[in-house]
């Protein structure tokens, strides 16, 4: 919050010169910088204060054929950071490069970077062909799995949905309390989801909740089973539970605290695996980068969800960018077809700086980490309409 207005604007600005100066047309960008101030007490004996950092510069960049006037738009493929000015401050440490001339990123970003790549790559997709639908080895990139995490396992797995009490923004949840009693089978044997509202640069870490509970990481998925949710203090008994997970929040000193999702992780693969070896193994797939348009049910069950950018795996190499692609999925179904998690080395926080739920509904921002991960069989659909 120190760093001068000039300098945020002078940066927004520097990053509209480079997508335009690299073949956009038009570029948007933003940026959003939050410092929570909360001071907490409690009858119970709690006097706690907290200091909480938030940041995003999300931009999107447009490409347009102007003989036919067809456009195409990239979004930026920043995650938003629980961090302050240090992410955007400096040589962007922890940066890399991913198969098809994406730019990942660890604990810092170079939006300008991000920028003369993002008005190429918009560029690339108006000639980019639509892609066939069918069955497709699937193979996500954390920018665009964070979403499909939060969306189909983050969300139905608060205990507040599964038990009816919640129901807007997308209704209750299908993950019903038998099914941990009888062993849900959630994912294949190498899917393990966390639940962790203490990771690092990560937008939802705390030290304690709105109800004064100390913060923790617990288990919600544990080798492909369904083992636990999401609980606040009223709700954890019901669970066989005497600890509250510390899932409390409000998005202000007026507004009533409720249960809101933790940061809920894929764990990285054990063994060795980069992103690029795990294309090498894929005959036929489609590999997708950043968060796309998205539709989802009311128990979270069955879903779709599109990306920034797709490209073609043919015999184990990327053979080019395609258009119009989303997949398909009901949600065991989809964890059950993981068969590779890259390792640690390629983890990754992605996130949602503006989650809503409640009605009067509040906002709250969460991350999801995850290593680039690959499903098998997995149906692709075409976006594109003809309108005649």
């Amino acid at each position: 919050m120190a760093v001068p207005v000039k300098d945020k604007v002078e940066l927004l600005l520097a990053v509209n010169a480079a997508a335009l100066d690299a073949g956009a047309n038009f570029i948007n960008s933003q940026l959003f910088l939050v410092n929570e101030q909360k001071y907490f007490a409690s009858s119970d004996g709690s006097w706690i204060d907290q200091d909480v950092h938030r940041i995003w510069l999300p931009f999107t960049a447009t490409a347009i054929d102007k003989a036919s006037g067809r456009f195409r738009t990239r979004n930026g493929l920043s995650a938003p950071a629980g961090m302050g000015w240090e992410f955007l401050d400096g040589d962007a440490a922890g940066k890399y490069p991913l198969p098809g001339g994406v730019i990942g990123y660890g604990h810092s970003y170079d939006p300008v970077e991000d920028a003369i790549a993002a008005a190429k790559q918009a560029r690339q997709k108006l000639t980019a062909p639509s892609v066939k639908p069918g069955k497709y080895d699937l193979v996500l990139d954390p920018s665009n799995l964070f979403l499909t995490i939060h969306e189909n396992v983050g969300h139905p797995l608060e205990l507040d949905r599964v038990l009816g009490y919640e129901a807007n923004y997308a209704g209750t949840s299908f993950a019903t309390l038998d099914k941990r009693e009888a062993g849900f089978r959630w994912g294949s044997d190498i899917v393990n989801f966390t639940a962790d509202k203490t990771e690092p640069y990560s937008l939802g870490a705390v030290g304690y909740d709105d109800e004064g509970v100390k913060c923790r990481r617990w288990d919600l998925v544990k080798d492909g089973i369904l083992v636990n949710y999401q609980a606040t203090r009223d709700e954890v008994h019901i669970l066989g539970e005497n600890a509250s997970h510390g899932c409390s929040y409000a998005d202000s000193w007026k507004s009533v605290q409720f249960q809101r999702m933790a940061n809920v992780s894929l764990a990285p693969g054990k063994a060795p695996l980069t992103p690029a070896q795990m294309v090498k193994d894929v005959e036929n797939g489609i590999y997708i980068h950043g968060r796309g348009s998205y539709s989802i049910d009311q128990q979270r069950y069955n879903a779709q969800f599109g990306g920034q950018l797709c490209y073609q795996i043919r015999n184990g190499e990327i053979t080019g960018m395609v258009e119009d692609a989303a997949y398909q999925i009901r949600t065991p179904e989809f964890w059950n077809a993981c068969s590779a998690i890259c390792d640690a080395r390629d983890f990754r926080l992605g996130g949602s700086f503006f989650d809503g739920k409640g009605q009067p509904g509040q906002v709250s921002a969460v991350s999801h980490g995850a290593a680039t991960t690959r499903f098998d069989g997995v149906n692709i659909i075409n976006t594109a309409r003809s309108l005649g």
